[in-house]
């Protein structure tokens, strides 16, 4: 394994065999994760993404293939083996999975009791990392007493709890509102910065790639469809499963039809600059915004447009040539090449 590559996956296939016959979950993923990234894997419901992060800690067991975590093949390992690996990788899931009976203190020491470790020294360091969560002085407080996100910090503190180098987090935000997954995208981003753990963030959402992911696979009906980095994929998909998740819904019937569209990616040009006034004043070039999903982080856009350009061919050239001169990515189509 390379030295950069902490996870690697290689010919891997699972299925499951039930009465109503064979159901084919992954077929053929090959994916290599780099240690200490923020990796993306995005798919529809049903595409096969948690069976995947599950194949990953060997919670399901591959029908085919290999699995390398940090140098070791997890099919190779014996029981006990396996245990001991899995305290390398934390996980959190989308419905916190907390124990009820338990306050948020007693839920963070609670992997810690399984790993053998003194009560005070569990307690020291469970104490340590609700700190780290920013919720120290919810220690003694129930899930029940809880709101959503807190629980979700509570959470991520009790996966930190046995040092691991992987954070596995399976539709994490998917319970939360926007704001509350925002905090908690930013905590993620922070313990990778500060912490140096490589974190798996499983999602249905482009949104939270966007916002916290270096790369991202896309997996489409069992496999993978496209693999790069994040930016990359954003303004060049390859995949229709990857226009898909980043176009308007992926319905032609959202856009009129009109001849001359153009997609403007946001990457990082200062919010102020009010790039499509500027291009309709400059050229003389009325257009229709069909799409927007932008976003401002930090004074600085991110996002995408997609607009209707004039019909006449000279408007529609010289508002694509003066947008070149901007600071965004560009791409020139027609109805078809958007959806």
């Amino acid at each position: 394994m390379e030295q950069d590559c902490i996870v690697r996956i290689q010919n891997l296939n699972k299925t499951f065999r039930g009465r109503a016959g064979t159901v084919v979950a992954l077929d053929g993923i090959n994916l290599d994760i780099r240690r200490g990234e923020i990796f993306g894997i995005i798919g529809l419901s049903g595409a096969g993404k948690s069976t995947l992060v599950r194949c990953i800690n060997f919670l399901e067991r591959p029908t085919e293939g290999t699995v390398e975590v940090d140098g070791q093949e997890l099919g190779t390992l014996t029981e006990k083996e396996l245990r001991e690996t899995r305290h390398s990788m934390g996980m959190i899931f989308q419905q916190f999975n907390l124990l009820q009976q338990r306050t948020a203190l007693q839920n963070v020491c609670f992997p810690l009791e399984i790993a053998g470790m003194k009560k005070a020294e569990a307690v020291e360091r469970a104490r340590a990392l609700l700190d780290v969560v920013s919720l120290s002085d919810r220690a003694d407080n129930y899930p029940s007493q809880l709101s959503g996100g807190q629980q979700q910090r509570v959470a991520i503190a009790r996966a930190l709890a046995t040092n691991p180098k992987i954070l596995l987090c399976d539709e994490a935000t998917s319970a939360l509102d926007p704001t509350t997954t925002r905090s908690i995208l930013a905590l993620l981003k922070d313990i990778n910065r500060k912490l140096g753990i490589t974190v798996i963030i499983i999602t249905h959402e482009m949104a939270v790639i966007e916002e916290i992911c270096l790369r991202v696979a896309i997996i489409d009906a069992s496999r993978i469809a496209e693999v790069g980095p994040v930016e990359q994929v954003f303004t060049r998909p390859q995949s229709a499963m990857a226009r898909q998740l980043i176009y308007p819904d992926g319905k032609r019937d959202k856009l009129a039809t009109g001849k001359h569209y153009c997609r403007i990616v946001f990457d990082g040009n200062s919010s102020f600059e009010p790039v499509v006034s500027n291009m309709v004043l400059e050229c003389k070039a009325p257009v229709n915004i069909m799409f927007a999903d932008t976003k401002d982080i930090d004074g600085r856009a991110y996002g995408q447009m997609i607009l209707q350009l004039p019909e006449d061919e000279r408007a529609a050239k010289r508002a694509l040539a003066y947008l070149e001169t901007q600071n965004v990515h560009v791409e020139e189509g027609d109805a078809d090449a958007f959806t």
